[in-house]
């Protein structure tokens, strides 16, 4: 298998999806790279499958159009999307290399009523020079950012040969037996072999502060949110009931409001759905948000870390490294064995991957060991099995937000449970879930798998005419 690293599994971003925004995003921008003619004119974008059907609603358009403005999801300012939309709008062209190509969103990104034989997320990019069809290039947006392009995902991967090689649950409790480490010290090993140590370290205080930094400006920003639906944004008013009187300026003080206030069960429950609503609220904004393993399921992971955090024996920045070292090798064994793609998986893939991410995250920072972590991991995907992806409207808002707000309590759950449990007396493993996961995937109805044609996306008209 090819290897995967815990960065290509947790990438900062614009929401609101990670495989049709993101995905996409990074299509348009490959594609612009490829790009070597001069005398180029015109421009097309066809979008199929689930990309069509929900494409509008998960921002697919736009983030086409800043891929191949050249704008980087990770360095650009939301605050200036619109505006930027607004003036390619108005000009109609494309500057890109030495040609000024003729283009014009309405007209030239097309959303096609079909499937296409690559993928359920499938863009076809083509160039034109005085009518003719001089360049095309087929991409799929696979889930969770990744992109493949053509072929590729047959051809030209660079074979790394890690010094823990896994590729199931099986070979990393083995590793970790092998040589009496954690999960997270198995990671890091393997991770060297992609970058130097101080690298890794920065990297992943880079994704802690963009997930911290997410939650404080969703828990400080009200309003309702844009697509139509009118669905108000409630982890600010969330967020001030449970703080109470406290009084904060900044994300220091607000941190230091919530160690204060009160830690009964109730409150702590409330403060867990508060950060995942507060980073699903922002996704859902085209903020920047981590995706964990996807945009749509960012904010299980930040919620269980911030429980850690506040309410458990925090060990200081160092455990919350080992949480995300070991979050995403979870992340990665889904995405090797199964999917992490709502498109091709249903909703299991992205709230259930998120969830049984941080339910081994948490169990390890919390003393458990590699063992109780799988077992905490297999728990949440266990009652996460073929949940389905039905979006009111393409928008990743309902019932997309409450949903991380659900997984956090189950990865919470799991990992209380994993340790109080022996792990040599549990009758299914991480392996067996994932390839049931897999399993329910293929055999899951297509409608139920991000196209906005099943389940609450299609009772929702009736709901509302009844009313």
């Amino acid at each position: 298998m090819e290897s995967i690293s815990i960065f290509d599994i947790f990438k900062i971003g614009v929401g609101p999806s990670s495989s049709h925004t993101l995905g996409p995003w990074k299509a348009a921008l490959d594609f612009i790279e490829l790009i070597k003619q001069d005398g180029i004119d015109h421009m097309v974008v066809h979008l199929f499958g689930s990309l069509s059907k929900t494409g509008k609603g998960h921002a697919t358009d736009i983030a086409v159009q800043l891929g191949l403005l050249g704008y980087d999801p990770v360095t650009i300012d939301p605050l200036e999307i619109q505006s930027i939309i607004d003036k390619l709008s108005k000009e109609g062209l494309l500057k890109i290399g030495n040609s000024e190509i003729e283009f014009n969103p309405n007209r030239d990104i097309i959303f096609e009523n079909a499937n296409h034989i690559r993928h359920p997320n499938t863009l076809v990019f083509k160039i034109f020079s005085k009518g003719d069809l001089v360049q095309e290039m087929t991409y799929a947006s696979i889930g969770g950012g990744f992109i493949e392009k053509d072929d590729s995902h047959t051809d030209n991967i660079e074979v790394i040969k890690l010094p823990y090689p896994i590729e199931s649950g099986e070979d990393l409790i083995f590793h970790c037996e092998k040589t009496r480490r954690e999960i997270s010290d198995i990671v890091i090993l393997n991770e060297l072999y992609f970058g130097g140590a101080e690298e890794i370290h920065a990297k992943i205080d880079e994704l802690l502060e963009t997930m911290l930094e997410c939650v404080y400006r969703g828990c400080t920003t009200g309003g309702v949110l844009p697509g139509g639906l009118n669905v108000k944004r409630r982890a600010k008013e969330l967020c001030a009931q449970l703080i109470g009187n406290s009084d904060y300026q900044n994300r220091d003080e607000w941190i230091e409001a919530i160690q204060k206030s009160s830690t009964d069960f109730n409150k702590i429950n409330k403060w867990i759905s508060c950060f995942a609503l507060a980073v699903n609220e922002e996704n859902a904004s085209l903020s920047r948000v981590v995706t964990s393993p996807t945009n749509g399921a960012a904010g299980v992971i930040p919620a269980v870390l911030l429980y850690y955090f506040f309410f458990c024996d925090y060990a200081g920045k160092d455990t919350a490294r080992r949480f995300l070292l070991t979050a995403g090798e979870i992340g990665c064994l889904f995405k090797k064995g199964a999917t992490i793609s709502a498109a091709v998986g249903g909703c299991q893939a992205e709230i259930g991957v998120s969830s049984s991410m941080a339910a081994a995250a948490l169990t390890e920072v919390l003393g458990g060991s590699p063992a109780q972590a799988l077992m905490a991991a297999e728990i949440a995907m266990e009652h996460h099995l073929g949940l389905t992806c039905d979006p009111i409207g393409g928008l990743v808002q309902i019932p997309c937000i409450e949903r991380n707000a659900m997984g956090a309590m189950k990865a919470i759950t799991a990992a209380n449970l994993a340790l109080s449990s022996d792990p040599s007396s549990a009758i299914v493993n991480l392996d067996t879930v994932i390839k049931t996961m897999w399993d329910t995937a293929q055999d899951m109805n297509g409608k139920y798998k991000e196209t906005s044609e099943g389940g609450l996306a299609f009772n929702l008209p009736v709901v509302m005419a009844s009313c």
